[in-house]
C-alpha cells in the first residue's frame, strides 16, 4: 500500500482516513474477514465492481451542489486514481470506476482538501441527501430548500444512529409542489408548504424503488421546519431497531411498514420523542447560500440559429432573481470526461454562478447566468458537444450504469440508451419539449435508473429461446409518473422483449400514442384509459422469439454472445453476522461510547452504549443458534434463552428493562454515564461467560 500524509485540518475526518488505511492492511494481512471488510469499506464509499480488483469510489456531494474548486479537484483526482471519467448519478453523487482499493485512503484524504467527503456514500447509512436543483433560484418555490438539506447531512453525517442499519436509507428535499425530487419514492420526502407565516414541509414515509417499488405514506400535512430533523432523528432510531437485519431483499424501511402498519410505525416513532438529541434544529437562514454575482458579461451576438432557439427553451429557464437564467446541461448516460470538465470550468468561471448543481437525471444545471452570457455559454457547451436541446425531456434518458461496471447488472442499460435517443431525436423531434414524459432504464431490476417511475421505463433482464440458448432482454414498464405533492404512480411491468427489439418497443408507443391520445392527455393518463392488456397485445409481436436472429444474442455495445454474469450484490451492502467479531466489537463500540462521554456529546454516548448492550447479546444467542433479525429481536430473545431460563444473571428484572431506557429518558449526563456504565458491566460479564462455555 502506497503511504500517505493526511493534511487535513478536521482530527475527525483524519481519523477516518487512517482508520480506513489501517483496515485495509487489516484485512491484506488476513486480520479482518471478508464480509466485514466489505462493510466497512462500503459505508466510506468505497464499493466493488463486476471487474475484480478494482473498486468503484462514490463521492458524496449534498444535494448534488458542487464549486469550481471541488469540480477540479474530482477531475484530477479521476486522472491520478481512475479513468478520467466522472459518472454523474441520479442521486446527485459522482463516481469514478478502476480505482485500486489500497489507494482510496490517499485519494479520500486529496478530496477533503477541498471539504467533499466519501462518508456514507454507500453502504447500510443515510446515502446522499438530494434536493430539487432549482433549488434557490425556482421561481415556483416558497423558499430554498437548500440549506435544510445541507443542515441535514451535517446532522447525520457519522451520527452514531444510522451507522450500522439494517439497509440504506435515502431521503429527498423537493422545492415545490411539482416534486422534482421525487419524495414519493424515497423513505422520507419533504416538500416545502408555509402555515400561518411558518415555514415546514409535507412530510411522506416508506417509499421506495427495487425490485419492489412502494409508494410513500403521508406522515404529516405540515411540519415545522425546526422539527424535520428531530423527526428524521427518531425515523431513524425506529429503522435501526425494528428494521430487518437478515433477509436483504426485505430490509428497507417501506417492508417494517408493510409488515407492522403504518399507524405503529408512527406510534414507534412518537416513543422515541423523549430521548432525542434535540427536541429542535433550526435552520440557517437562506442568505447563507446566496450565490455571488459572476463579473464578467460576454461580448457575443445572440445566435439567431433555430438550434440556439431550441436549445433556449428548452434548457433555460429565468430564475426569481431577474436578469438571471438557469441552464441545464444534458450530458450523455451522466458521463463527462476531466478534461472537458476542466475546459468547460476555464471558458466560465467568471461568467456562470459557482454553485453547479448535478441533476437526478444524470446533468448539469448552472445557475446565476446574466442574460447577456447565454449566447457564450451556449457557444461553449456547442464547443464541446454539450448543447444538445431538451435537458428535461424524454428525450434525455436517465441509465444507471448496468452490466459496464455493476455486479448486479443483467443486461446492456448504457449502449441502448444512445439507440433509444435517436428514436426519439430521428423520429419524434418535437418531444424535445415534452417534460412531462419520462424515459428511464436500468441494468436489473433494483431500478438505479429509476425505471419504476418512468412513463417507459426498462430494465435488463434475460429470456431463453427456443433453442434453449440464452438471450439478452428488456423487461418493459409503462404508466409510471411523478404526480406532485409527493404523490406518484409506478409503472406497471408490461412484457419482456430481446434487448436488439428495445427501440422498437418505444418507436411502436409512442406512435401509439400520438395517434390516439385525447387532446392534452398525458401519457399515464393515456396508458390508464387504455390498460395493461391493451399494450401487452400491441407490444406481443416485438415479443415474438420465433423470428430471432442471430443479432438478438449480442447485447448492445458487445462483440461475443450473451451470457448471464450476475455477481454479489454490494448496492444494498452485505448483512454481516460473525460470531467470532461481534465480541471485539461491543469493545469497539465502547470505545467510541467513552469518547462521547468524554467530549460531553450525551445523546451519542447513549447511543453507543445502546450498541454495546445488542452486539454483546447477539453474539451469546449466536452461541445458542439462535438467529435473529432485527435489534428488537435481539433484546426479546436475549431474555428468552438466557435471563429467564437462569443462564445469566441480571441485576434488574429483564434485558429489556435494561436496553429500553434508550428511549424513556432525555438525553442527560446523568443518564448517559449510568447506562454507558452498564453497558461496560454488561459487555464484561458477556466475555467473561463466552469464555466460561469456550473452556467447558
Amino acid at each position: 500500500m502506497q503511504s500517505f500524509r493526511s493534511e487535513i485540518e478536521n482530527p475527525i475526518v483524519e481519523k477516518d482516513i487512517i482508520d480506513l488505511a489501517n483496515k485495509i492492511a487489516q484485512f491484506r494481512a488476513g486480520e479482518i474477514h471478508e464480509e466485514k471488510f466489505r462493510s466497512l469499506r462500503l459505508a466510506r464509499g468505497v464499493y466493488g465492481q463486476r471487474q475484480q480488483g478494482v473498486q468503484m469510489v462514490r463521492i458524496k456531494l449534498p444535494y448534488g451542489k458542487i464549486k469550481f474548486n471541488q469540480w477540479r479537484r474530482i477531475a484530477a483526482i479521476s486522472d491520478e486514481y481512475s479513468t478520467g471519467n466522472l459518472h454523474l448519478t441520479t442521486r446527485q453523487d459522482i463516481q469514478i470506476h478502476f480505482v485500486s482499493l489500497d489507494r482510496t485512503p490517499e485519494l479520500w484524504a486529496k478530496l477533503e482538501q477541498d471539504d467533499i467527503t466519501l462518508r456514507e456514500a454507500c453502504g447500510n447509512t443515510v446515502r446522499n441527501i438530494t434536493a430539487s436543483p432549482t433549488s434557490g433560484i425556482d421561481p415556483l418555490e416558497l423558499f430554498d430548500v437548500s440549506a435544510h438539506a445541507d443542515t441535514a447531512f451535517r446532522y447525520l453525517l457519522r451520527n452514531p444512529i444510522c451507522q450500522e442499519m439494517g439497509r440504506k436509507v435515502k431521503i429527498s428535499f423537493s422545492n415545490t409542489d411539482e416534486d422534482t425530487s421525487l419524495a414519493y419514492l424515497h423513505d422520507m420526502g419533504f416538500i416545502p408548504k408555509i402555515q400561518q407565516g411558518v415555514k415546514g414541509f409535507k412530510v411522506v414515509v416508506g417509499g421506495g424503488l427495487g425490485a419492489q417499488p412502494m409508494l410513500a405514506y403521508t406522515a404529516y400535512e405540515f411540519l415545522a421546519e425546526n422539527k424535520i430533523i428531530p423527526f428524521m432523528e427518531a425515523v431513524l432510531r425506529v429503522f435501526d431497531r425494528h428494521g430487518e437485519r437478515n433477509s436483504r431483499h426485505k430490509a428497507r424501511m417501506k417492508f417494517l411498514i408493510q409488515k407492522i402498519g403504518f399507524e405503529a410505525f408512527m406510534d414507534l416513532v412518537n416513543v422515541e420523542t423523549k430521548a432525542l438529541k434535540n427536541q429542535v434544529v433550526d435552520i440557517p437562514s437562506d442568505g447563507i447560500w446566496e450565490v455571488s454575482i459572476p463579473p464578467k458579461l460576454a461580448d457575443l451576438a445572440e445566435d439567431g440559429s433555430a438550434d440556439y432557439q431550441t436549445w433556449l427553451s428548452s434548457n433555460t429557464f429565468e430564475q426569481k432573481q431577474a436578469g438571471y437564467f438557469g441552464v441545464y446541461v444534458r450530458i450523455l448516460n451522466g458521463n463527462i470526461s476531466s478534461d472537458t470538465s476542466r475546459s468547460i470550468m476555464q471558458a466560465l468561471e467568471g461568467y456562470i454562478g459557482d454553485d453547479v448543481r448535478i441533476t437526478i437525471n444524470q446533468g448539469l444545471l448552472f445557475k446565476f447566468v446574466p442574460k447577456q452570457n447565454l449566447a457564450y455559454v451556449y457557444q461553449v457547451l456547442k464547443d464541446h458537444v454539450l448543447a444538445s436541446p431538451g435537458a428535461n425531456s424524454v428525450a434525455n434518458i436517465t441509465a444507471c450504469p448496468g452490466t459496464d461496471t455493476c455486479n448486479l447488472a443483467i443486461s446492456d442499460s448504457t449502449n441502448i440508451t444512445s439507440k433509444l435517443e435517436e428514436v426519439i431525436s430521428q423520429d419524434f423531434p418535437e418531444l424535445i419539449h415534452d417534460s412531462q414524459m419520462k424515459i428511464k432504464i436500468s441494468g436489473c431490476m433494483n431500478a438505479c435508473g429509476q425505471h419504476s417511475m418512468a412513463s417507459i421505463g426498462f430494465h435488463g433482464s434475460s429470456l431463453k429461446a427456443p433453442d434453449k440458448r440464452v438471450l439478452p432482454a428488456l423487461q418493459v414498464l409503462l404508466g409510471g409518473a411523478t404526480l406532485g405533492n409527493g404523490d406518484g404512480k409506478i409503472a406497471d411491468k408490461v412484457i419482456k422483449v430481446p434487448s436488439k427489439r428495445g427501440p422498437e418497443v418505444l418507436r411502436v408507443v409512442l406512435n401509439n400514442y400520438e395517434e390516439n391520445a385525447l387532446e392534452g392527455e398525458y401519457f399515464h393518463q393515456y396508458y390508464d384509459r387504455q390498460g395493461e392488456k391493451y399494450f401487452y397485445t400491441l407490444l406481443k409481436p416485438i415479443a415474438d422469439l420465433q423470428t430471432l436472429v442471430d443479432d438478438d444474442f449480442i447485447d448492445w455495445g458487445a462483440a461475443e454472445a450473451f451470457h448471464t454474469e450476475i455477481g454479489v450484490g454490494e448496492c444494498a451492502s452485505v448483512i454481516i453476522d460473525l460470531v467470532a467479531t461481534l465480541l471485539f466489537e461491543s469493545e469497539e463500540k465502547y470505545d467510541w461510547c467513552k469518547n462521547a462521554l468524554e467530549d460531553k456529546r450525551w445523546a451519542d454516548a447513549i447511543y453507543h452504549a445502546y450498541s454495546v448492550f445488542v452486539s454483546a447479546a447477539k453474539a451469546l444467542l449466536l452461541d445458542k443458534s439462535v438467529q435473529v433479525s432485527t435489534q428488537h429481536a435481539v433484546i426479546t430473545k436475549f431474555d428468552e434463552q438466557y435471563v429467564q431460563t437462569g443462564d445469566f444473571e441480571l441485576q434488574a428484572d429483564s434485558f429489556s428493562a435494561i436496553v429500553l431506557q434508550i428511549n424513556q429518558h432525555e438525553p442527560s449526563e446523568v443518564f448517559a454515564k449510568a447506562y454507558a456504565q452498564q453497558a461496560l458491566s454488561f459487555l464484561e460479564t458477556a466475555s467473561l461467560f463466552r469464555q466460561s462455555i469456550a473452556s467447558n
